[in-house]
């Protein structure tokens, strides 16, 4: 005699360990909310009129289920909305359902590489290194380990990147000779009698129009370019040219400034734990006690659409069910179409409602807001007043 296997009887009782995977069960909301919830797809699927082929577990499967990817919409939503804020943080904490705040730093990271590029910053280690010069000889080669001294890495071995060589001539400014500040008593006691004598330099508050500092400092560079040897350089490739050419007096090193272009080009620069990309943003489970009714509507209306789709299948192995004289049609298919339509559906629709309520949207409505009071704003007849 054939085993008859048990259907819904209607009504069950939850207890932990009845779902499949647990991530819920000793939530009591959830433990109270499940019960009716199963209670509610047998009877919107036929129950009592018709026998539903469903028991307690599978209805407790789509709830969970259906939990599950309200969860999984959610946090993908929240992962796409904030993911440049949470480049680099800790992965241990737990962000679902907890507010993000918006942040420079996802930014500031994009941004590190071009400040190491305009030595302004970044993440890439500027070293210092010298080279030894000889008398009457104007080109070095930076791969020459005999007369290059590195900080870090090894003359023609490690390839670098020289950012700055300190070999210039003084700034004019250095220079910068002003005959307002004096030690006699002429341009102190002008300063004294206006009340300025106190501060320094006194000559902060000569009304001299900048140009003439310009000008001057012109005339400094110019003077330096012509009359003397001026310092300065040639670098192309590896081989560094100094002007002028050195005599064994002045100078004897330069120095120089530099990166290592390995470690430019390593792109592992956050430490191991650290948020770097979608698949380990710590979104976890949500919380359902914490999930308000519109969204366990949502959840109500997906596992009515799973049992459906479930009851499809069973139904749907075998077409018809013979009696005497007759055949019995199942609506296997039927269930199937409408629930897949069905969860389609309600995953477009919690797709939609969550584009509108992104940081980008919410801008864009703000801006319309403002943009509408202010035209309200100026339909309004202003008062004139007389003085």
């Amino acid at each position: 005699m054939a085993k008859r296997i048990p259907i819904w009887p209607g009504s069950a009782s939850f207890f932990p360990g009845d779902t499949p995977f647990g991530l819920y069960d000793m939530d009591r909301t959830f433990q109270g909310d499940i019960e009716k919830t199963a209670d509610w797809c047998a009877k919107r699927l036929g129950y009592p009129l018709t026998d539903i082929e469903l028991q307690d577990v599978n209805f407790y499967t789509c709830f969970e289920e259906s939990v599950s990817e309200y969860g999984a919409q959610l946090n993908t939503f929240n992962i796409r909305d904030n993911l440049i804020n949470l480049y680099g943080s800790q992965t241990g904490s737990n962000l679902s359902q907890k507010k993000v705040s918006a942040n420079f730093g996802g930014l500031i990271e994009l941004a590190e590489d071009y400040g190491a590029e305009a030595g302004s910053g970044g993440n890439v280690t500027y070293y210092s290194g010298s080279i030894e010069m000889s008398k009457d000889r104007q080109v070095y080669d930076l791969t020459d380990s005999s007369i290059v001294s590195l900080e870090s890495g090894t003359p023609g071995t490690d390839a670098i990147e020289v950012k700055q060589i300190l070999h210039e001539a003084p700034p004019a400014i250095v220079k910068y000779f002003d005959p307002f500040v004096g030690t006699g008593l002429g341009s102190q006691q002008m300063m004294d009698q206006f009340g300025w004598g106190q501060y320094s330099p006194g000559v902060s508050f000569m009304m001299m129009p900048i140009y003439a500092d310009m000008l001057r400092m012109q005339a400094i560079e110019f003077n330096d370019q012509i009359r003397k040897s001026h310092y300065s350089f040639q670098l192309v490739n590896n081989r560094l040219k100094v002007f002028p050419i050195p005599d064994g007096a002045n100078f004897t090193k330069i120095y120089f400034r530099y990166i290592l272009k390995s470690e430019r080009s390593q792109p592992l620069k956050e430490n191991i734990g650290s948020v770097s990309d979608y698949s380990n943003v710590p979104y976890e489970e949500v919380t359902y006690e914490q999930i308000n009714e519109v969204g366990k509507q949502w959840i109500r209306r997906y596992t009515l659409a799973l049992a459906k789709e479930m009851l499809g299948y069973i139904r749907g192995k075998y077409s018809s069910i013979p009696i005497p004289n007759a055949d019995i049609t199942l609506n296997g298919a039927d269930l199937i179409s409408a629930a897949q339509s069905e969860k389609e559906g309600l995953i477009s629709e919690l797709k939609e409602i969550l584009d509108t309520m992104s940081r980008q949207s919410q801008l864009e409505r703000k801006q319309a807001e403002s943009d509408a009071m202010q035209q309200t704003f100026n339909k309004v007849p202003l008062k004139i007043y007389i003085g």
